[in-house]
């Protein structure tokens, strides 16, 4: 295998299957590729931020796990969507926080993979997710509201028949499709 730094070298290279490769190789050092990788996400090279970002997310230690939820944050929406992504692979309650304000990300894709991360968190962002969905911004009403019917928990219902009176006809929508597969949609005629 080759080493840290000729890994670290191909991440960076500007061939995207070297850098993939590099990736999933840089994962193996596990603490001492982290160390690297944090000092590269202060880089002014968005390129560089990404590829460390994308790095981070398969390495499975709460330092790079941090590294990845305060990407969320970047300056750059093509790294914060990475860093959504990232998170959604293995979401954990403690990404909640971060996955929330991102919610309201002025990127679209960003808003939409948090919230796909938090349905995919289930029962612990329902909580969070229901408050989200009264949020006084459309977009992060709609993507909570989404996230909540995507998670298909029953304990998300109240929020979801709540979210029916919103004015926006997408939470409206996500709501009802949400009610619809958790079966609230059916109506019972006594004969």
């Amino acid at each position: 295998m080759p080493s840290l730094e000729a890994l670290l070298a191909e991440l960076t290279s500007g061939d995207e299957l070297q850098a993939e490769a590099a990736a999933a190789h840089l994962a193996v050092f596990g603490p001492a590729a982290v160390k690297a990788l944090l000092a590269r996400l202060a880089a002014s090279d968005m390129d560089s931020r990404w590829w460390s970002v994308r790095t981070l997310a398969e390495i499975e230690t709460e330092s790079a796990r941090a590294a990845v939820r305060q990407a969320l944050s970047d300056p750059d929406p093509s790294v914060r969507q990475c860093a959504a992504l990232g998170l959604r692979r293995a979401v954990s309650p403690s990404d909640t926080e971060p996955l929330l304000a991102a919610l309201g990300d002025s990127d679209a894709l960003v808003r939409r993979l948090a919230g796909d991360a938090l349905s995919a968190l289930g029962l612990p962002a329902v909580e969070s997710l229901s408050t989200a969905a009264r949020s006084i911004h459309p977009s992060t009403r709609i993507e909570a509201v989404r996230a909540l019917a995507r998670s298909r928990r029953p304990e998300a219902i109240p929020a979801l028949h709540s979210a029916l009176e919103d004015p926006s006809a997408l939470v409206q929508h996500w709501a009802e499709r949400g009610l619809e597969d958790l079966g609230q949609d059916m109506v019972y005629l006594r004969l």
